[in-house]
């Protein structure tokens, strides 16, 4: 029940999100909206002729880590841990998240969509089974693959292994989640090429990856989600044998490279990056990558921010 659809809106101020929207839910309301993702200070709950939204009180946000977590670890939505990449988030342009799913088996999703410019997302292990609006049956992301998830395409995470881990990067940093009532997931038909709101959704399968050389020992895959933005953004991953290099085109505002395995070395001044570690370019310079040992890189560009 968007903006314009509801009922005028009651305000309540909380000191548990999590308690007082389980509370509503058990009164017979539902939930419509969360927001932002990785760390939910507000929600709107609706039912018959009423609708409010519960906002935690200032001050109360920003959990600690989970129980067995590792520091920066935080508990976001659907049970998911998210540790946040770009601490300032570009004065709220870009979030990137280490998203991982703890448990195996069922995840506690339900049908959803997000009010967004740009999401993509990594999947660096484990896998994930999913479901997306107009795209066919459910499938599994696995090690190496990628969406685009275009802004409003209604889909929901299903099942995931132990420990599975994602790389989530999107514009603007926070973004609402709202929640799909009606619309059942398989959609019953099939429709690949539609267009939501300018962009369409990719689903980039990375054991399929075409890979093409580009520097002193280094190979490319690139994605179709170039296109799919009509070069908004852009996504690939970078292969460099050791000692090799890899050159990261100037021009773009926005420019996140994190390594997925191996050692290189960035640009002057910024420390050897080792698999998990990441940098963020905003200059619209190029740079060189030197691998140091064979390594693996995530590149991803945003045309403006």
């Amino acid at each position: 029940m968007e903006k314009g659809n509801r009922p005028e809106l009651k305000e309540l101020h909380c000191s548990d999100l999590a308690k007082e929207i389980d509370s509503f839910l058990g009164d017979g309301y539902r939930l419509d909206m969360i927001m932002p993702a990785d760390d939910p200070r507000e929600a709107i709950v609706s039912k018959v002729g009423e609708s409010v939204r519960i906002v935690l009180s200032p001050g109360l946000s920003r959990q600690g880590p989970p129980e067995g977590g590792t520091q920066n670890w935080i508990a976001g939505r659907a049970g998911m841990e998210y540790r946040d990449l770009i601490p300032d988030r570009l004065d709220g342009r870009v979030i990137a998240s280490h998203i991982r799913i703890t448990e195996g088996g069922e995840v506690p999703d339900y049908v959803h969509y997000h009010k967004i410019w740009f999401q993509m997302i990594y999947c660096k292990s484990g896998s994930i089974r999913v479901v997306y609006e107009d795209q066919g049956p459910p499938f599994v992301l696995e090690a190496g693959d990628c969406v685009l998830q275009p802004s409003g395409i209604r889909h929901r995470v299903l099942e995931s292994s132990v420990g599975a881990e994602v790389i989530e990067v999107s514009s603007p940093a926070e973004h609402e989640t709202w929640v799909e009532h009606e619309l059942k997931l398989p959609t019953s038909e099939v429709k690949s090429n539609r267009d939501f709101g300018g962009q369409k959704f990719v689903r980039h399968v990375g054991r399929h990856a075409q890979w093409k050389a580009a520097g002193s020992n280094c190979i490319v895959a690139e994605t179709e989600i170039g296109n799919a933005t009509k070069d908004m953004g852009r996504v690939r991953t970078m292969k460099i044998a050791g000692h090799g290099t890899a050159l990261v085109e100037s021009g773009d505002a926005f420019v996140f490279l994190y390594v997925i395995s191996g050692a290189v070395l960035p640009p002057s001044k910024c420390p050897t990056l080792h698999a998990d570690d990441h940098v963020v370019i905003t200059d619209r310079s190029g740079v060189t990558l030197t691998a140091l040992e064979d390594s693996e890189i995530l590149e991803v560009r945003l045309r403006e921010i």
